[in-house]
């Protein structure tokens, strides 16, 4: 019996990218004589009109699956949907804005044919760039390598080939907030990593605002790890001590000599920057306390309107 291969690739807002993705994948998988495969398009709340070219194309090809969300749940939500009905032997995960070359799609195959479990790509560093994301994605993975007690690879991307007993392991995974690059790195098995280019997107705007992207570093690096409650710890001491200090040298001034400064500035500059410290830490246990809120909710990962699974 020859080998199946599931293509996941969410979907949100990519009506001008959905067909030329679906030729591309067809056309590298029938240059590798690949039949047997299902292309499951998660469509996370599209409010363009990608579920209705999803829904021709499956008419029109029996390959193509969907899963359409009765709303937007996000990107790492709309993996999990993949992963959770995604039959085949290997799984791939790719991205609809064509910046994830399916030209690769048969180096992975290759590579899992010769015993890698999981194999990953890590995106070169692209001409262009602007140096706002360079810096920031830079600092993501140094922050989240530091705090995590499994490192990432530095441009490490969601385009990866799984094996079925790597996607059966991840399916145990309960969690609601999902980081899956962290969970990858954690899971174990034989990882191998394929350094790529990323293409031009050919089509709609990216999705990933300031503010989202603000939002899932947070979520990478506090579902990695609970080194950030430990470091304030450690950084609450430190300041402990230093007050400490700074308080004997007030006494000594205030007994010993006539120096003493009459005034507020020094005060008011202490209380301030504790004061600050003070919400960071708070905030830090915040965002804990509201991991643990979601979990204890147990709400489901993501709500299906519509498939032809």
């Amino acid at each position: 019996m020859s080998t199946s291969l599931s293509i996941i690739v969410p979907t949100y807002n990519e009506e001008g990218n959905v067909v030329l993705l679906y030729e591309q994948i067809l056309e590298v998988l029938k240059q590798e004589g690949v039949e047997n495969f299902e292309l499951i398009y998660v469509n996370d709340g599209s409010s363009d009109g990608s579920f209705s070219v999803i829904k021709k194309l499956s008419q029109n090809d029996l390959r193509v699956k969907y899963i359409s969300f009765s709303r937007n749940f996000g990107h790492q939500h709309a993996l999990k949907a993949g992963l959770d009905h995604a039959l085949g032997d290997a799984v791939i995960s790719m991205d609809a804005d064509l910046q994830h070359p399916p030209q690769l799609i048969p180096e992975m195959l290759k590579r899992w044919k010769e015993g890698a479990q999981v194999v990953y790509t890590v995106r070169a560093e692209e001409k262009g760039i602007s140096w706002f994301k360079k810096i920031t994605s830079k600092g993501f993975y140094w922050l989240i390598n530091k705090m995590s007690e499994y490192p990432i690879v530095d441009g490490a991307a969601d385009f990866r080939l799984l094996d079925k007993k790597v996607v059966a392991e991840i399916k145990r995974y309960p969690e609601k907030e999902l980081f899956f690059r962290g969970m990858i790195a954690a899971i174990g098995f034989r990882q191998e990593a394929m350094v790529f280019t990323p293409n031009k997107r050919h089509s709609g705007q990216t999705k990933y605002s300031v503010k989202k992207m603000a939002s899932f570093a947070i979520a990478g690096i506090t579902s990695s790890s609970a080194k950030p409650l430990y470091f304030s710890i450690y950084l609450g001491s430190f300041l402990a001590f230093l007050a400490f200090l700074y308080g004997i040298y007030a006494i000594c001034i205030s007994v010993f000599t006539d120096d003493a400064i009459t005034g507020w500035t020094s005060i008011v500059a202490s209380v301030v920057f504790i004061g600050g410290i003070q919400l960071l830490m708070i905030g830090i246990i915040g965002v804990y306390l509201g991991k643990i809120f979601k979990e204890s909710k147990n709400r489901p990962h993501y709500i299906v309107d519509e498939t032809n699974l």
